[in-house]
């Protein structure tokens, strides 16, 4: 995940040159005589690695545009502040600064997801971004017997 803009403009840059770099190692294959199959093969791996950065930059800038998915356990809850963060336009140190935290502490808990966090330190980060959260909470319909 791309969590901030530092990170997002080298992502930027690494895919327009790998882009590049991908055409160009595959030139030097189909050079080489190997079949489509085996170029194919080849090439595979470093486009899939291609395709997921691009899938994060997209990712990223959707987070930009305030759009984000919806958050189906709390499992989630450490990516949606991450994401919320993004959403609002914050870096790390200004989040930090609005807390009365340390920049290290946000950026090692977003590293980290905000794995174990309490609830009212999640409560905080939603309030100091503004943020709302809503809850559904949906039974499992019981089985006929």
């Amino acid at each position: 995940m791309i969590r901030n803009e530092r990170e997002y403009r080298e992502a930027v840059e690494r895919v327009e040159h790998e882009k590049l770099r991908l055409t160009q190692h595959e030139k030097h294959l189909r050079s080489q005589r190997l079949t489509p199959s085996q170029v194919k093969k080849v090439m595979e791996p470093l486009r899939s690695f291609h395709l997921q950065l691009s899938e994060e930059i997209a990712a990223y800038e959707r987070l930009q545009r305030g759009e984000f998915p919806e958050l189906r356990n709390f499992d989630g809850l450490g990516q949606l502040l991450v994401s919320l963060r993004i959403a609002c336009g914050l870096t790390q140190r200004q989040l930090a600064q609005r807390l009365g935290v340390d920049e290290a502490l946000v950026s090692r808990d977003e590293r980290n997801e905000y794995h174990n966090i309490g609830i009212g330190r999640a409560t905080r980060i939603l309030e100091v971004l503004g943020a709302r959260l809503r809850t559904v909470v949906e039974l499992p319909v019981p089985s006929a017997a």
